[in-house]
């Protein structure tokens, strides 16, 4: 008997990044990538472009990309819109907010940070004390995460440009949308963004590897009177019709054949369905979440209903329950795939991804499977978690 053996079916990844492909973006990264003379690879390019555009709800706003993570696309931000020794203001959501503060300030800046409340979104009143307080406009721009991965808590980016203005302050608003994209409705130009940073691997349905950034005039602006050193993250630069300035060398032909295909199941299926289906499956999954937590082991992270994000749920558990081995039952025993607490929150939750190419389906089999974890790992729960989400998904 092989020491390895096969396992039937496919393991059910439930991550919140990345995220299951569809099979017809694997399919489409699977073709020959083609020399840079090409017309094709120019038109290949310019669908992603417009498509983002599409999706992220804007008229105006240039499309750059890097062949990066999320982080990467952080890092073009920090350093186009200030320069070293310029200051931005973070306001905090946990782990990515303060993640995205210490690369910002590992570059040179300083940063200004409004407080963290666990399981809360972002506090507004802070964020425009501090922009009243910062009477000589020092801040360039204010750093928001919509969706914080960790948390799964999502903070409404409409009052924090009502803030912005509110203050009378030019800062720039900057928007992570990496966890929340091709998940919830996000409107560029109507919430008056000026930069809208994503990635590739969650709502996108795409592997990792590709970050970008959505950059409007006034952004653009910003970047052009800056005097910070800079090359490959240079917005400046990058604005060009040909595609090999476009990525300051050779683009990544295959994830970008891959994330046109992505795009296109996307507007086939229809903005407001995806948004309405993403709704539904985190619905089951916080169904679920109520059922368990009755056991008095378990409960929601995000304490406020109307914060709990679409795109990821994490549940945080008693003191004395081993996470590591609770990911390990459920993934090498019943084959779903979750993922564990960050930062702050290491030991003392997991996280079910209910985001990108999934399904009533998968999301049954995945809340099931962890339930079965739970149950092996003696873990207290209140009745009827499963039975929960069936009876959410069929609108009981």
């Amino acid at each position: 008997m092989s020491p390895n053996p096969r396992i039937p079916g496919r393991r059910s990844l439930h991550s919140p990044g990345p995220t299951p492909l569809p099979d017809a973006v694997l399919h489409a990264m699977s073709a020959q990538p083609m020399d840079l003379g090409d017309p094709r690879v120019d038109a290949n390019i310019a669908a992603c472009e417009r498509g983002l555009q599409r999706l992220l709800q804007t008229a105006q706003a240039d499309v750059f990309f890097y062949a990066a993570n999320g982080h990467g696309a952080w890092e073009a931000v920090v350093e186009n819109v200030a320069a070293p020794g310029q200051a931005v203001l973070v306001p905090g959501t946990g782990h990515f907010s303060e993640s995205w503060a210490v690369q910002t300030e590992a570059l040179g800046r300083r940063v200004v940070r409004t407080p963290w409340r666990e399981g809360l979104p972002i506090d507004v009143a802070a964020v425009e004390q501090a922009l009243r307080d910062d009477r000589t406009h020092a801040i360039q721009a204010v750093f928001a995460v919509h969706t914080d991965t960790a948390s799964g808590v999502t903070s409404a980016i409409e009052p924090l440009r009502r803030a912005i203005d509110a203050a009378g302050h030019p800062a720039l608003l900057v928007a992570d949308v990496v966890a929340s994209l091709g998940a919830a409705p996000f409107a560029m130009d109507a919430l008056g963004v000026d930069v809208a940073v994503g990635a590739s691997q969650k709502g996108l349905m795409c592997p990792p590897g590709v970050g970008f950034v959505a950059v409007n005039e006034r952004a653009f602006a910003r970047a052009v009177a800056n005097p910070a050193p800079r090359f490959y993250w240079d917005w400046v630069r990058r604005r060009d019709a040909l595609s090999y300035r476009k990525f300051c060398g050779t683009p990544p032909q295959n994830l970008l054949f891959g994330m046109e295909a992505a795009l296109g199941l996307i507007f086939d299926e229809g903005l407001e369905a995806v948004w309405r289906r993403h709704a539904q499956l985190a619905g089951a999954v916080q169904a679920a979440v109520e059922g368990w937590r009755e056991g008095g082991a378990l409960d929601f992270f995000a304490a406020d209903p109307g914060c709990r994000s679409v795109s990821v749920t994490t549940v945080t558990v008693a003191p004395g329950i081993d996470v590591d081995a609770l990911r390990a039952v459920a993934r090498e025993r019943f084959q779903v795939a979750m993922a564990g607490g960050l930062g702050p929150l290491h030991g003392r939750a997991f996280r079910i991804g209910h985001l990108g190419d999934c399904n009533a389906a998968m999301i049954l089999g995945a809340i099931a499977g962890v339930e079965a974890a739970l149950l092996t790992q003696g873990v207290p729960l209140g009745g009827g978690g499963t039975g929960r989400a069936v009876q959410s998904l069929a609108g009981r």
